[in-house]
């Protein structure tokens, strides 16, 4: 007969007991919405690719009501995702130091969100600048 205790699988919800598990989880789950609509994106590639008459209807098909709802909902899970991905960034990086200071948490989640706001805004000008 052995002695060794046997394997106790770890609780089940562990991460419901701590708040920045909980809010860690979100942000995790919120990643399915970037990968639902870079999926959105990969099919209108493929429509494009695939003429005129398939690109149109795919536009067609954006312009419902229903798309625009989980293209809100989207936005909301996107924006929600960068702002909690900023947010765990000064856990995750080693200290900053600067003029030999610690940079605080808030610098570094509000340097990232700008950095993001000015990249979007970028994009933004180039698609209206190129697109016509």
């Amino acid at each position: 007969m052995s002695k060794r205790r046997p394997y106790v699988r770890p609780m089940e919800g562990w991460w419901k007991k701590n708040p920045y598990f909980v809010e860690y989880m979100i942000h995790e789950s919120t990643a399915l919405f970037v990968a639902g609509y870079a999926f959105v994106l990969l099919v209108g590639l493929v429509r494009l690719g695939q003429g005129e008459a398939a690109w149109n209807g795919w536009l067609e098909a954006l312009s419902s009501p229903f798309s625009l709802i989980i293209h809100l909902v989207f936005l909301v899970a996107i924006l929600y995702h960068t702002y909690t991905w900023f947010k765990i960034m000064p856990i995750t990086m080693p200290p900053i130091i600067v003029g030999g200071k610690k940079v605080g948490p808030g610098v570094i989640t509000g340097s990232g969100l700008l950095a993001a706001l000015g990249a979007s805004l970028v994009m933004f000008g180039l698609v209206f600048w190129l697109g016509g």
